[in-house]
């Protein structure tokens, strides 16, 4: 009995650390499964899959009868093909509040997991201590495959290894129909980043603030950035999807003293373009903070010439400065002038408009316009003048942030 015992604690580690079970267990699994479906409807899950594919290796080592059965107290394995599908139903209460296993109708039961919730339990034939240590190897062995086959194919793990392009197209929808997941939703990645670092951990934070596991996802990428891949009609507009950025914002603000900066991608219809929406979430983080660094939330779809300025080689960029200004006309203007210029900008190179809420003479602002031009050959006044000293502002400023990043 030693020896059968080694034999199967042998198997059930070499079944543990494998994805490949044997061609024999595949045939058990699908003869279990068929069997199943003819008394109690579908049963073959993944989990089912891996715990037959162990108890059927197990079957001559151990020289018993063992199994499985869920929280139901359905049989979904067994060294018996012929009991999966039976019901034990009577036993569940009794076995989920018997952490140390339970021993009932010529039976031992042992608990897979934790807590008074019981997912599975083990059983196997006999009520004598062999039969108890059997039920314990197993549970132990049950529990450790399952964990490290949940780690490698879940849903997290599928979405961020498609965010990261570490799987290929061809295995996506091969494990989004294992996983049940759908592959053609529409979704939208947020990709939040922590500024300070607190007591609070950033991805427990965002995981309690979106805890509908069934439309969203909460995947860390860095210490301090968390991914949130949320389901959202195809109709969305990029305002609603800012206002739910801006919410996250407020509330991590004002209750965790915690300073965010989030990017929104595009949203996409099938799941293996959400690399290319987290992709576009990290460009809208990055040009936010060159171009617009008062914003703590940058959409992709909205970061206009920014986002064109940002993908240009620098060398282009000096090139322009230096055939649009004349010899250091750009670098003569002080910070009132450029003030001044920002404001005839924003209100849309409008005289009076400007001039109000600069809070000075129409003719004092006209006085600085004219001045701008003798000193840089741009007149602010006429639209194409304007929008080349706009552009010539934004490479000057993306230029500073390049070389403040290479130091």
């Amino acid at each position: 009995m030693k020896f059968r015992l080694k034999v199967f604690v042998q198997s059930a580690y070499i079944s543990k650390i494998s994805d490949k079970p044997s061609p024999m267990s595949f045939a058990a699994t699908n003869i279990a499964n068929g069997e199943a479906r003819k008394k109690k409807g579908t049963v073959g899950n993944m989990s089912n899959r891996l715990f037959q594919s162990l108890i059927y290796q197990m079957k001559d080592a151990v020289n018993r009868t063992v199994g499985v059965i869920d929280e139901n107290g359905l049989v979904i394995a067994c060294s018996e093909l012929v009991r999966i599908g039976e019901v034990r139903a009577a036993l569940r209460e009794e076995i989920a509040y018997a952490p140390e296993g339970l021993v009932s109708g010529g039976y031992t039961y042992r608990p897979l997991g934790a807590g008074t919730e019981m997912e599975y339990a083990v059983f196997v034939e006999g009520e004598d201590k062999i039969a108890e240590k059997i039920s314990a190897v197993i549970a132990v062995s049950l529990n450790n495959m399952r964990d490290l086959y949940e780690e490698k194919h879940d849903k997290n793990s599928l979405i961020k290894n498609i965010l990261l392009d570490n799987v290929l197209p061809g295995d996506i929808y091969i494990k989004c129909k294992e996983l049940r997941f759908g592959a053609e939703v529409d979704r939208v990645v947020f990709l939040v980043k922590f500024l300070n670092k607190g007591e609070i951990v950033p991805f427990d934070v965002v995981l309690d603030l979106f805890p509908d596991k069934n439309k969203d996802t909460v995947i860390s990428v860095g210490e301090q950035d968390i991914v949130l891949v949320k389901e959202v009609p195809a109709t969305t507009e990029v305002k609603k999807l800012e206002q739910i950025a801006e919410s996250l914002v407020s509330t991590l603000e004002s209750e965790f003293y915690m300073q965010v900066s989030v990017g929104i991608g595009t949203i996409v219809g099938n799941i293996k373009d959400l690399a290319k929406s987290y992709k576009e979430a990290q460009v809208a983080l990055e040009v936010g903070k060159i171009f617009d660094s008062e914003k703590n939330v940058n959409s992709y779809e909205n970061l206009g010439i920014g986002r064109l300025i940002y993908q240009l080689p620098t060398t282009l960029c000096e090139m322009f400065l230096s055939e649009v200004f004349r010899r250091g006309s750009l670098e003569s203007l002080d910070r009132e002038t450029l003030s001044t210029i920002q404001c005839f900008f924003e209100n849309n190179l409008n005289v009076s408009e400007t001039s109000r809420k600069l809070f000075v003479h129409r003719n004092t602002l006209v006085y600085r316009l004219d001045k701008i031009r003798k000193m840089t050959g741009l007149d602010l006044k006429e639209f194409e003048h304007a929008i080349t000293f706009k552009v010539a502002l934004m490479v000057k400023r993306y230029l500073a942030a390049k070389n403040a990043s290479a130091r």
